[in-house]
């Protein structure tokens, strides 16, 4: 008797083909590009050094470059925060937007003049698997940033701490207050949910505030279904008794025509040029991209903060901090 055919393999659409056939040739020549990479950073530097001991670079030009590099960042003194404590609710694909995101983020604090002490709490799971696995790992080598496996609680949760295992930062400042009612309540008076559906809209940031900012692509996917929380943030918030806020767009973007809701590294750029602007128009005018203005907000199938593949993100944050460390 003859046994029952296998089912056969849906056949791929166009579409499907040439995205696999795109990531098979990045893949095939991804170590070619990183060594070509590095070995042309490696031979500027050389360069460098010879025109330097040649005195041909002109030592004003090199004084001022050299000052610029060692001048300390004034940091605005608030902590910020990405709650990754949404992972099982993601598929694959917009975990993989949320690393993007992540990357974006990073890259914009590390060229802020004011710069916020950021953490990230909740990393395990496939966010974590997908970190490890994108540019060795290169996550861990972020400065002024701290992985928290723990969710946000661990800010008053006493001394019960741990990080992440090999992204311990030195230079991070640690909360280390007792678990005490008063203790506790302190701690969540300086903490402030963002998010789009709260009715409380944010005026100032303040420096001994602390700024969560929820780590989550769902694509509005959960607004859609009656049978789940539609808030996932601002029920996570109430849950936690932390205050919630959201961004003042409405009162200064009226004609924005499509949805208020950004993305993790938008609504973390917002604060970083308010930080440096005080002003909510010119912060949000100068992140928000000019697609959303237009009717529909149209972008071109594209994803708000995906312009760029998030492995090649994090490979330009970690030669930036080689570069800065040369």
């Amino acid at each position: 008797m003859d046994s029952p055919a296998a089912p056969a393999t849906p056949a791929l659409s166009k579409s499907a083909q040439k995205r696999a056939e795109k990531a098979e040739r990045l893949a095939a020549t991804k170590i070619e590009r990183r060594a070509k990479e590095k070995a042309a950073r490696k031979e500027k530097r050389r360069i460098k050094a010879e025109k330097r001991a040649a005195s041909e670079l002109d030592s004003a030009d090199e004084a001022e470059k050299e000052r610029k590099k060692k001048k300390p960042k004034l940091e605005f003194g608030g902590r910020v925060l990405i709650d990754l404590g949404f992972d099982v609710k993601m598929f694959d694909k917009e975990i993989n937007s949320l690393c993007s995101q992540l990357a974006y983020t990073y890259s914009a604090n590390r060229q802020a003049s004011y710069p916020f002490s950021l953490i990230c709490s909740s990393v395990n799971g496939r966010t974590r698997d997908r970190l490890e696995a994108t540019s060795d790992a290169a996550y861990k080598r972020w400065i002024n940033t701290e992985w928290w496996e723990e969710g946000y609680e661990r800010l008053w949760s006493g001394n019960a701490l741990s990080t992440a295992p090999g992204t311990e930062n030195e230079d991070m400042p640690r909360n280390s207050c007792p678990e005490t009612e008063d203790g506790t309540e302190n701690i969540k008076r300086s903490m402030v949910y963002l998010t789009a559906d709260s009715e409380e809209e944010l005026t100032e940031l303040l420096p001994h505030e602390i700024y969560i900012i929820g780590g989550i692509v769902d694509r509005n996917r959960f607004k859609n279904l009656p049978d789940l929380s539609k808030n996932l943030c601002l029920d996570k918030a109430k849950e936690s008794g932390i205050r919630t806020a959201c961004l003042p767009i409405g009162r200064y973007l009226e004609n924005l025509p499509t949805r208020k809701v950004l993305t993790v590294n938008q609504v973390f750029e917002i604060m970083l040029k308010w930080v440096e602007t005080r002003d909510w128009e010119t912060s949000l005018y100068a992140v928000i991209p000019k697609r959303k203005f237009l009717p529909g907000g149209k972008n071109g199938g594209k994803e708000d903060s995906a312009v760029a593949p998030e492995e090649d993100v994090l490979t330009r944050n970690e030669a930036a901090a080689e570069s800065e460390a040369c």
